[in-house]
């Protein structure tokens, strides 16, 4: 369905301007399943990936010119406007069988509260670290195990297609503010008092960190600005998560947010590199 409703879209909006249709969307495509929950209904998935493709990406001017990651984009269309979907408390169970055989009552699959929600509302979980590097917890397909994540991360930062220093600096800036939070007690809560180490392997911090803030197109471009950029989306991933309870997994806003500052980062350093050449240039004719 991600496919067939944004390549679609693509294509006829490639035929429309006699454009040549560019293979970006294949990732974005691929990355929109893996941040919605699995039992998400297909026909918001179809609303919410046009959404993204229409108002992200061509209103824009198609791929490379897009200010928002638009795979992000069609997480928080979804999250804002079908949040019930979006929590994850729903079951799936069978309606019929196939060919009428078994019990048509039995439950297929049980969805369950992430432990991020649970933290959020003072409730205990059970689920360990281990758990969370191996993959043995609820939430999307994309952010439950930190295993699959790293070989991702290996694959990108080989083929050089990712930033390393845009990835270290969202896990430096997460960790160090989550250290904070476990240290000085500025907030009272069961969030705040996830160690800093957990924090970083629940939810999507990890997937976010690897594969969406490190996207070329929406991240800094700059090679200190990557820091500063990374750095501020993991600090400010982990204040969402522990001062707003109305939003337990902060990570898809701090990119988001960040998205829009990227352009200005890039700026002010360039600014900076033009001036100090201009005044090193005058100093030598001089």
């Amino acid at each position: 369905v991600s496919y067939a409703v944004g390549l679609g879209i693509e294509f006829a909006v490639a035929q429309y301007k006699h454009e040549e249709i560019n293979e970006g969307y294949l990732v974005t495509g691929l990355l929109i399943p893996m941040i919605v929950p699995i039992e998400l209904p297909l026909w918001m998935l179809a609303v919410a990936v046009a959404f993204s493709v229409i108002f992200v990406k061509e209103i824009f001017g198609g791929t490379g010119m897009n200010v928002f990651n638009p795979a992000l984009v069609a997480r928080a269309f979804l999250f804002f406007s079908y949040s019930g979907n979006m929590t994850g408390d729903k079951i799936w169970i069978a309606k019929d069988t196939i060919f009428g055989l078994g019990n048509p009552n039995l439950t297929d699959a049980v969805t369950m509260a992430t432990p991020l929600t649970l933290a959020s509302t003072n409730q205990p979980f059970s689920t360990t670290f281990t758990d969370m590097v191996v993959g043995l917890m609820p939430g999307s397909i994309g952010e439950t195990s930190v295993i699959a994540i790293l070989i991702g991360a290996v694959i990108l930062l080989w083929t050089r297609i990712a930033s390393w220093r845009t990835m270290l600096s969202v896990f430096v800036g997460g960790g160090l503010v989550a250290f904070l939070f476990n240290c000085l007690h500025i907030q009272d809560n069961a969030v705040a008092n996830i160690p800093w180490y957990e924090h970083l392997a629940l939810g999507g911090f990890c997937f976010g960190a690897v594969f969406m803030a490190t996207d070329p197109v929406t991240s800094a471009r700059t090679e200190k600005g990557k820091f500063i950029y990374g750095f501020i989306i993991g600090a400010l991933a982990i204040v969402i998560r522990v001062l707003n309870p109305g939003f337990p997994e902060g990570m898809m806003l701090a990119i988001l947010f960040m998205n829009v500052w990227a352009p200005f980062i890039d700026y002010c350093f360039v600014e900076s590199n033009i001036k100090m050449r201009a005044k090193r240039a005058k100093s030598n004719t001089l």
